[in-house]
């Protein structure tokens, strides 16, 4: 991605050390699949705080447990990140992306009690990441659950003020139109 690309050539060398801790961090959680390597990138007292629905851990053990039970075997098999943006301080790092998979197995990290759909789900997802003592000290991870749960079938958007796919297409491409919500909401009011 050229926007990254850019970024990373203008990283200081303490900007650089955070960005590539978070890639091996990422890295161990995704390709290798790792968890003891994924928390050797944390500090033991670290945390991660999945924000729509509670989920994660404090602790190493806790952290053990939901990496090992709940995180890293509750991907499925397609899943894709797309980098939009990454944006990194003294202290923390912000990476905005696109969340792709399709939803084949159980998640119970991000959609606890719902059985699979083998619906495709494309959502917007930031990280902020706060690092400690040249480690990982926790991980606040946001994304529009809405969203998810309009394109499982799980969630009717025609009466609410919520969006599907339409969310992650837009972060995409920032051209795509806008208002459609309030357009629809005018036009309901009408009827």
């Amino acid at each position: 991605m050229n926007e990254k690309q850019s970024t990373e050539a203008r990283l200081t060398p303490a900007e650089q050390s955070l960005n590539d801790l978070w890639e091996q961090h990422i890295g161990h959680e995704f390709s290798t699949q790792d968890t003891n390597a994924t928390l050797e990138t944390m500090v033991p007292d670290a945390y991660v705080n999945h924000i729509p629905v509670l989920t994660g851990g404090v602790g190493r053990e806790q952290l053990r447990q939901f990496y090992s039970q709940h995180f890293i075997p509750r991907m499925p098999p397609d899943t894709k990140i797309i980098p939009v943006s990454r944006t990194i301080g003294a202290e923390r790092l912000v990476d905005e992306m696109i969340f792709q998979f399709t939803h084949t197995i159980e998640m119970d990290w991000m959609l606890p009690g719902i059985p699979p759909t083998g619906k495709r789900v494309e959502c917007p997802l930031v990280v902020i990441v706060h690092f400690r003592d040249g480690k990982l000290s926790n991980e606040h991870i946001y994304w529009d659950q809405a969203s998810v749960l309009v394109q499982l079938g799980l969630l009717d958007p025609s009466s609410l003020p919520v969006a599907g796919i339409e969310t992650a297409k837009k972060l995409a491409n920032p051209r795509l139109p806008s208002n459609h919500l309030i357009e629809r909401a005018k036009a309901g009011r009408r009827s």
